[in-house]
């Protein structure tokens, strides 16, 4: 059973998270290593460790639970997005018409 998250995340934490993800699509625990490397180099709107943790993003061993819970809900939903747009464009291929798609048999026919 995963731990609940003990107050909801700032719209902040949720972005650091999925710029995080967006470098390198990786889950828990891997993404840790990618958003420690982020908040060490400031690459997220210039912000370090201290401004990451006012935001309600903290590394510590105490925080890490939290943390992890969040980073499961930022990577399922952009997964169930990623998944959702992929279906839209199979879908949209499936409707075009064979001449419409570039297929020179339909067009030779």
């Amino acid at each position: 059973m995963q731990p609940a998250v003990s107050a909801p995340a700032s719209p902040e934490a949720e972005a650091f998270v999925r710029f995080c993800y967006h470098r390198r699509r990786v889950g828990w625990p891997e993404l840790y290593d990618e958003m420690c490397a982020v908040a060490t180099r400031g690459l997220f709107r210039g912000m370090g460790h201290d401004a990451l943790a006012e935001i309600g993003v903290g590394f510590s061993l105490f925080e890490t639970p939290r943390l992890a819970q969040l980073v499961r809900w930022v990577v399922s939903e952009e997964q169930a997005f990623r998944r959702s747009a992929r279906a839209a464009a199979v879908e949209a291929m499936a409707a075009r018409p064979a001449e419409d798609a570039g297929c020179p048999a339909a067009t030779a026919a």
